[in-house]
């Protein structure tokens, strides 16, 4: 393994360690009656878990309730939670779950997939991004940026989805891989595995399209 591998896996490592933390932080403020950290802690859960149900359940809507789901658990359990660290794993695994419920409500596997970046429609028609365009970028930059996440979408649309999670949990959520071995419910070694074959097919896809 090269330096700047070992590098890279430095850096992710602390990634994850640092949003871990932060999560933990707000968990112990929210177990310490800290109200406006409950409202922080929903606020930064409302975002990963509606990206990443998305991911794994495929339907807008299916991911809409997952979310809400993951959410209401939050609220009811954040100040129950005897490890603070682990609150990050439990949040995604609670959303997995969910989603797995959902679909076994439903006869057949969703057979599209939903973008991380792609707005869903609510009630009244009206879209809803999940990310905000900064007006204070340069319309070439936000062209450019546009143009990138539409090649990793359909990049990623076509990695078979066990490959597809464990990416998009390490390298854009930032899970170790202990983390996502405990959402998945997998050995860290599969997960490994796992990633390594979704980064090869990745690359194929991004070099092809």
């Amino acid at each position: 393994m090269t330096k700047s591998r070992n590098r890279n896996l430095e850096e992710e490592e602390a990634r994850a360690a640092r949003e871990g933390a932060a999560y933990a932080d707000l968990v112990r403020a929210v177990q310490a009656g800290d109200k406006h950290a409950m409202e922080k802690l929903l606020m930064r859960a409302q975002e990963v878990t509606y990206r990443f149900s998305l991911l794994v359940c495929g339907r807008a809507d299916d991911a809409d309730d997952a979310m809400q789901e993951a959410l209401l658990k939050t609220y009811r359990y954040a100040a129950r939670i005897r490890e603070p660290e682990a609150f990050r794993a439990w949040l995604y695994r609670t959303v997995r779950n969910a989603c797995l419920i959902g679909r076994r409500k439903r006869a057949n596997e969703p057979d599209h997939f939903v973008s991380l970046d792609e707005g869903s429609a609510d009630n009244d028609g009206r879209g809803r991004q999940v990310d905000a365009v900064d007006a204070g970028r340069d319309p070439e930059d936000q062209a450019i940026n546009s143009s990138l996440r539409a090649r990793l979408r359909r990049a990623l649309s076509a990695v078979p989805r066990p490959y597809r999670v464990v990416v998009v949990l390490r390298e854009i959520e930032g899970l170790s891989t202990r983390e996502v071995a405990e959402v998945i419910g997998i050995s860290e070694a599969n997960v490994k595995t796992r990633l390594h074959r979704a980064r090869l097919l990745l690359r194929e896809h991004l070099e092809s399209s």
